[in-house]
């Protein structure tokens, strides 16, 4: 399994090139979607992201549990896509879900499903990058910061491939 992770500012271009990315492998291909529509203006996102996609994926809608759905997509597919990572950590801290065990639950299925699937499959991961900007100044802000801070760091430290996307140019740094 190849692991390619995608990390960029908001509005930076990164899903873009992911799905750019992604499309590029022949056969079936998952979207493990994070985002989760409570107003309008986030189901005309979620609609307009699957019209991108276009009828050629499956879609998963996972605001919690990637870990879970990934290990139970088994070899069904040659490309999988999940998008995005900060929207989970998010969705973890709204949910008051222990996030140290769900980070290590995603990253020890990372490390299984590279050794132990067939080296065919493609990972696509989105992240935000929301370490370069100034001190938040609520501790909970600072604790989100954080969080995808480290989460980043252990997704980068096992992917294969790593672009930082910025004003929709990818920069491969891994």
């Amino acid at each position: 399994m190849k692991i390619t992770f995608i990390i960029g500012g908001a509005r930076s271009g990164k899903s873009a090139f992911a799905l750019k990315e992604a499309s590029k492998t022949d056969g079936r291909k998952a979207f493990i979607a994070t985002a989760q529509a409570f107003d309008e203006e986030m189901k005309e996102r979620i609609s307009k992201h699957q019209e991108e996609r276009g009828p050629g994926w499956d879609t998963y809608e996972e605001p919690v549990k990637i870990a879970d759905t990934l290990s139970n997509l088994g070899s069904n597919y040659n490309v999988v896509l999940l998008d995005c990572l900060t929207l989970w950590l998010s969705n973890l801290m709204l949910n008051n879900v222990v996030i140290d065990k769900e980070i290590d639950a995603l990253i020890n299925i990372l490390r299984k499903e590279r050794t132990y699937r067939d080296t065919t499959l493609q990972l696509v991961l989105v992240s935000n990058e929301v370490g370069m900007g100034i001190v938040p100044e609520n501790k909970l802000a600072r604790q989100f910061r954080d969080l995808a801070g480290m989460l980043n760091q252990k997704v980068a430290e096992i992917a294969d491939d790593i672009y930082m996307v910025t004003a929709g140019i990818p920069v491969k740094i891994k």
